[in-house]
């Protein structure tokens, strides 16, 4: 069965593409059980840039086929901020709790019909022969006034999908699964990874 390389070492990110990517015939690794201990600094001006970066330096280092992407959320009363800085929003070494904290203490006092924000993913995956293939996936939404539910991560807990009435953090995987801007850009990218198959 032919490796797949996640280019990421978040435990999140891994769980969900461990069952977005399922069935596809691929055995699914990661840098740190493949030996590799280089961290890529996204150093790009946009998701694509990292997400193509980080695929790219992975997939020549491991000669695997790799999957990398950079996400984010997008929120429109802070002028799409905390954007493609949405992981070191409140520093580098910020919990997922304290990014959140910070978020909403920047939304305070702005009202729910302005809380309207976007999550964002690029996916970039290199197979052998070099190339970048990139599938983008979007999610619209709320910012909720505070966080809510303990599935998920990220910015999860306060990300109000209107159609459900929860947030991100309130589903359960198999209905995230389905609808998050993750599961939309990992739905193109099944696609590109069975053509690499063949």
């Amino acid at each position: 069965m032919p490796k797949l390389l996640l280019a990421t070492s978040n435990p999140g990110k891994i769980r969900e593409y461990r069952l977005l990517l399922d069935g596809l015939g691929y055995l699914i690794t990661t840098p740190p059980e493949e030996g590799i201990a280089e961290v890529i600094a996204e150093s790009g001006s946009t998701y694509e840039q990292n997400a193509q970066l980080k695929a790219v330096v992975y997939a020549r280092s491991s000669r695997l086929t790799t999957l990398a992407d950079d996400s984010g959320l997008e929120v429109d009363a802070l002028n799409g901020e905390p954007g493609i800085q949405s992981a070191r929003f409140a520093g580098e070494a910020a919990t997922d709790t304290e990014k959140v904290s910070l978020l909403l203490a920047k939304l305070q006092g702005v009202p729910w019909e302005r809380r309207t924000a976007c999550f964002k993913c690029v996916i970039a995956i290199v197979g052998p022969r070099g190339r970048a293939e990139i599938c983008r996936g979007e999610c619209h939404g709320m910012i909720a006034f505070e966080p809510k539910g303990k599935n998920g991560f990220g910015y999860d807990p306060i990300f109000v999908l209107p159609e459900t009435g929860k947030t991100m953090a309130e589903l359960p995987a198999e209905i995230k699964n389905q609808i998050s801007h993750r599961a939309r850009a990992s739905q193109k990218a099944r696609q590109v990874l069975q053509q690499l198959r063949i």
